[in-house]
């Protein structure tokens, strides 16, 4: 039995269920235009599939905006910073740690949100998404303030909300081994963990209206990879229980109160 098949089958429980299957799409690390890019931008558009494209503002290039225009269906979030290592030597990366005190963390983001707010217009959501995906709590309790109306991490989300006014909007999919090789994992491993968490969501371990988040990273993505990422979106797209958000739906889906959806089957 092939690999693909355990996501058919969990997309019909879904389906039979009468529930939709809610995924989206968040790429990490854009700062300019590029072949990988575009290659993204390819697959996700054959599909109509929504890309958030996590833009990091102090690396931004003219040539990004002009290809975010090129796309209707990109829309761009915020990336932190300069994704700049502010950690100690020995500890784990982060920019936007409690390290260089919460004052001047809040700052570079309100300058980095004003860079994108004015290079994407409409096409900017103020959604935080930290490099590597660690922040500190004191920042994320100013984030409101700030202008931020989502933070997206990495896993399922602990509860709807990081802070008052500040949804919590996570990916669960990452399909490169950052630890090991910084290679593709496998599309079998990719697909075992995308219908792991859908199965989650469907048996209620986790959150179940949270979106099923798949996390690419164009710049290190090869052949395989970007392999896997077509399929997923051809086979999902095509299933009557799944469907893909861009970022004001998944927003409003993350914060709904109803525990499930009503689909028309397929």
């Amino acid at each position: 039995m092939s690999t693909w098949t355990l996501l058919d089958r969990e997309l019909d429980a879904w389906r039979e269920g009468g529930r939709q299957a809610t995924l989206w799409c968040r790429d990490d690390d854009a700062s300019r235009d590029s072949t990988a890019l575009r290659r993204l931008f390819a697959i996700a558009s054959a599909h109509e599939i929504p890309v958030a494209l996590a833009t990091i503002p102090a690396a931004l290039a003219e040539d990004l905006v002009d290809a975010v225009a090129s796309v209707r269906t990109v829309t761009v979030v915020q990336h932190g910073f300069a994704h700049s290592n502010h950690a100690p030597a020995g500890d784990r990366s982060c920019e936007l740690g409690g390290h260089r005190g919460v004052e001047a963390t809040i700052a570079d983001l309100a300058d980095g949100r004003a860079c994108l707010a004015r290079a994407f217009d409409t096409r900017f959501h103020p959604l935080l998404v930290p490099p590597w995906n660690r922040i500190d709590p004191q920042v994320i309790a100013r984030l409101a303030a700030a202008g931020y109306v989502a933070l997206s991490t990495f896993g399922p989300r602990p509860a709807p909300w990081a802070a008052p006014g500040v949804l919590q909007c996570n990916t669960h999919v990452d399909p490169i081994a950052w630890r090991q090789d910084r290679a593709f994992i496998g599309a079998d491993r990719a697909i075992e963990r995308t219908v792991a968490h859908l199965r989650a969501r469907r048996e209620g371990h986790v959150d179940s209206v949270e979106p099923t988040g798949i996390l690419t990273h164009h710049l290190d993505f090869d052949d395989a990879a970007w392999a896997f990422l077509a399929e997923l979106m051809a086979r999902t797209k095509a299933h009557g229980a799944a469907s893909w958000l861009d970022v004001p739906a998944v927003i409003a889906a993350g914060a709904a109160t109803r525990r499930v959806t009503s689909v028309r089957s397929a």
